[in-house]
C-alpha cells in the first residue's frame, strides 16, 4: 500500500485542525509561490496545508483559502512579495483549519471572509474561531478592482458546504478539496461534515460544465479539466467497487482493505468515511 510522509503529516493535522485549534502550534510550513498567469497565483506547499489562490487586482487582492493559522506570517509575506496592496477577501472553499485557520488572523487585518452558508455552520459546531462575514447558499460574485471571483455552491461532496471558485476572465477554477490531485490526498468524505459519496459526483457533473481550463486543486499540483473529470469518474468506481463487495458479501474489513489498496485510502479517510460510505451505497 502506498505511504508517504506527506499523508501522515495531513493525516495528523488534519485530525487536529476537525476536532479543535491547540493552543500548541506547529512551525510554519515550507511554501513556494507559483505565477500562472500575470496577475494570478498559486501558494503551494509540498508537505500539508492546501492551496491558496491569489488574484491580484489594482484595488487590492482576493484569496481563495488561508492555510492553518500559523502559516498566516508566512502567507502574507510572500504576497507582500508580489503586490504592495492589501488582501481584501479570502474565501474559504470549506470549513477545514487548512483552509481557513487563517480566518481570525485575516480579520485582525481587515481582511472580509467568505464562505458558504453551511461551512460557517461547521465552524460553529467545531468551535473555529474567525467565523466568516459573508456568507452565500448557492451563488455568489465577489468583485473588485474591475475583476470577479464567481462562487458556487452545487451541493455536497467532501463537505455539504464546499465551494469551487471560478475566475472565467482567467479560464481557471480553485475547488478545494471538492478534487484533490495525486494519490498522496485521495478523496476523503467528510461524513461528520456532511460530505457525501453519492452526491459528490452528481457536484462534479454540475462544476464540470463550466468553461474553465486551469485547476488549483485542494491539495497537489496545479493540473488541468481533464484531471479533475479523471477524477469524477473514481468517485463513480469508488462507490461501485464497495457496493460490489458488499453484495458479494465482503466484510467491513475487506471492503478498507480494498480501499487502502485500490484508492490509497488511509487512517483518517477510513475514520471519517468508511462507515458512512458503506451506508450510503447499500
Amino acid at each position: 500500500m502506498k505511504s508517504s510522509l506527506f499523508l501522515k503529516i495531513l493525516i495528523t493535522l488534519l485530525l487536529g485542525s476537525l476536532a479543535s485549534f491547540a493552543n500548541t502550534q506547529p512551525p510554519p510550513s515550507p511554501i513556494e509561490l507559483v505565477q500562472l498567469q500575470d496577475d494570478i497565483y498559486v501558494i503551494a506547499n509540498p508537505a500539508v496545508p492546501g492551496n491558496i489562490t491569489v488574484l491580484l487586482t489594482d484595488e487590492g487582492v482576493i484569496m481563495v483559502d488561508n492555510k492553518f493559522a500559523w502559516d498566516y506570517d508566512n502567507v502574507m509575506a510572500m504576497i507582500g512579495d508580489i503586490t504592495d496592496l492589501p488582501v481584501v477577501y479570502v474565501i474559504n472553499t470549506h470549513y477545514h483549519g487548512d483552509h481557513s485557520g487563517g480566518n481570525e488572523r485575516s480579520q485582525a487585518d481587515g481582511i472580509v471572509v467568505v464562505a458558504s452558508e453551511n461551512a460557517r455552520l461547521k465552524m460553529i459546531e467545531a468551535n473555529q474561531p474567525g467565523l466568516p462575514d459573508v456568507t452565500l447558499d448557492e451563488h455568489a460574485f465577489v468583485h473588485l478592482g474591475g475583476k470577479v471571483a464567481e462562487i458556487f455552491r452545487f451541493g455536497r461532496s467532501h463537505t455539504d458546504g464546499d465551494v469551487v471558485v471560478y475566475f472565467p476572465e482567467h479560464n481557471l477554477l480553485a475547488t478545494g478539496d471538492m478534487f484533490t490531485y495525486g494519490n498522496d490526498v485521495p478523496q476523503l468524505i467528510d461524513y461528520a461534515g456532511g460530505g457525501s459519496a453519492r452526491d459528490w459526483t452528481k457536484t462534479l457533473d454540475e462544476v464540470l460544465r463550466l468553461d474553465f481550463d486551469t485547476v488549483v486543486p485542494g491539495h497537489g499540483p496545479v493540473t488541468t479539466k481533464a484531471e479533475l473529470a479523471n477524477f469524477r469518474d473514481s468517485t463513480v468506481r469508488l462507490r461501485t467497487r464497495v457496493r460490489e463487495m458488499i453484495a458479494a458479501g465482503n466484510s467491513r474489513g475487506e471492503i478498507e482493505n480494498m480501499l487502502r489498496n485500490e484508492f490509497y485510502w488511509a487512517d483518517l479517510h477510513v475514520q471519517r468515511g468508511l462507515d458512512g460510505l458503506i451506508a450510503e451505497v447499500q
